[in-house]
């Protein structure tokens, strides 16, 4: 199985960016698919973006797109996720995922093995 760990959320104002980090630790990183989910106070944790074992194939939930972008580094064990353009209704706490098959399944959290701790992002107006 493999180990999960966000960084880089934190406050920042609307417009603004901020890039989060997903370090994988345990069995072989590159065949997992990954996505990132969010989860604010109240509601459920939704999906946001993932990609393929290769980076490849790279999906995002439409209110996103454009603004974010999904991305991983096979060697260093690493995917990320860049935000720009941030708006408050971005404030969550968002999660890595990772299934172990090369092309994703699905959007929905269930489609996905392991999971991250979260790291909380909160975006003022």
């Amino acid at each position: 199985q493999v180990q999960l760990v966000e960084s880089g959320g934190g406050l920042v104002q609307a417009g603004g960016s901020l890039r989060l980090s997903c370090a994988a630790s345990g069995r072989s990183f590159s065949n997992y698919a990954v996505a990132w989910f969010r989860q604010a106070p109240g509601k459920e944790r939704d999906f946001v973006a993932a990609t393929d074992w290769n980076g490849g194939n790279p999906s995002y939930e439409d209110s996103v797109k454009g603004r974010f972008t999904i991305s991983r580094d096979n060697r260093a064990n690493t995917a990320a996720l860049q935000m720009n353009s941030l708006r408050p209704e971005d404030t969550a706490v968002y999660f890595c995922a990772a299934d172990a098959i090369m092309r994703f399944r699905g959007r929905t959290a269930t489609d996905w093995d392991y999971w991250g701790q979260g790291t909380q992002v909160t975006v003022s107006s």
